[in-house]
């Protein structure tokens, strides 16, 4: 999987737009990312352990890290930080955008959940 081109936080750090060379620029908001970091917390370490996490509206970038040449670590605002996004998952993220979205809005839902904390 090739790197981005560019990796940009907006100035208010709720928004990261990705462009994959070839690609139309795409923006994830930092509640998105947070919500579906790939990290253990979050994902577990098996599809039926994964968690729905609530609450991260207000969620904003802090920084983003460097990993190798194959990846970056997301800090956010809540102080999570422990989700690596490598070039893959950025690039599923980007292509599945509407619908990893609307699954997790689903989801909360379903659980009776809000965005809010």
């Amino acid at each position: 999987m090739r790197s981005p081109r560019e990796l940009r936080v907006s100035k208010d750090r709720s928004i990261m737009t990705v462009l994959f060379p070839q690609a139309e620029p795409v923006e994830l908001t930092a509640e998105m990312l947070r919500v579906l970091s790939p990290s253990a917390e979050v994902q577990g370490h098996a599809p039926e352990q994964r968690v729905t996490v609530p609450g991260k509206r207000h969620v904003t970038i802090s920084r983003i890290e460097p990993v190798g040449n194959y990846a970056v670590r997301i800090v956010f605002s809540d102080a999570h930080q422990s989700g690596i996004f490598t070039w893959a998952y950025l690039h599923e993220l980007v292509a599945q955008k509407d619908a990893k979205w609307q699954g997790y809005l689903d989801e909360l839902q379903e659980k009776g959940l809000s965005r809010d904390a």
